[in-house]
């Protein structure tokens, strides 16, 4: 049986609800800042989830509603300034302490701290959104207690795809069988699934009624959960 040495962490749904009070409030500010009559409310936001990236959601949104934004020779660019507005006011919130942990995220931290296990972060969101989160909502020293810190477009495809998890393995140096992932959502145990992970998956407001098929557990939160507990999940055998 192979020992269990690091948890690889998904930011967004999973450390913390950053999705629904977070993002989407944030695009909502960019959009207005732009002049553009764009307005995400839940039920779109939740529908655009399904499009992993920031820039990619706005794209895949003007497709279907805008393309006479797309039709603007500058219109790479303004994406790009879109959602370097909306990254900008989406940190102004996490400063604000306005976006907390999800339940039982802290303690477990610390739990795997104690016992020596190494942490990492498999994220397509920002490098500077997960840096902020990790420094406001746990330790102003946080982002060091993390071995590698996969984010943003520093691999070529994004979740399902399984760059971002094979990235942060390639830097851990450690094979899939001996780490754990914890996601959120189909896409992103899909992602840790391709990689060879085994996964954790808590359940989160946007991703309530997603096929967790295959996911070593699927739980509502870490309130109730453990170092030891995930010691047993992960080694559950899957067929």
């Amino acid at each position: 049986m192979t020992t269990l040495q690091a948890l690889i962490f998904d930011v967004d749904g999973t450390l913390a609800e950053t999705e629904r009070d977070g993002h989407r409030p944030a695009f909502n500010a960019a959009f207005r800042d732009a002049g553009l009559p764009w307005r995400w409310d839940v039920e779109t936001y939740g529908e655009l989830l399904a499009v992993t990236g920031g820039k990619e959601r706005l794209r895949f949104y003007a497709e279907r509603h805008d393309l006479d934004f797309l039709g603007q020779p500058n219109a790479d660019e303004r994406i790009k300034v879109l959602h370097a507005a909306k990254t900008r006011h989406y940190l102004a919130m996490l400063e604000a302490g306005q976006i907390p942990l999800r339940p039982g995220v802290a303690r477990l931290i610390a739990e795997a701290r104690a016992a020596g296990v190494r942490l990492a972060i498999a994220t397509t969101t920002t490098p500077d959104n997960v840096t902020t989160l990790l420094r406001t909502a746990l330790a102003p020293d946080a982002s060091a207690w993390f071995e590698a810190i996969g984010a943003g477009d520093i691999v070529p495809h994004k979740k399902p795809a399984p760059d971002i998890y094979l990235w942060v393995l390639d830097r851990l140096g450690l094979p899939a069988e001996a780490c754990l992932a914890i996601e959120d959502s189909a896409n992103g145990l899909k992602s840790a699934m391709a990689a060879r992970l085994p996964t954790v998956v808590t359940r989160s407001v946007y991703t309530a009624d997603h096929d967790f098929t295959g996911a070593q557990a699927v739980l509502p939160d870490l309130g109730q959960v453990g170092w030891s507990d995930l010691v047993l999940i992960h080694q559950i055998k899957k067929s």
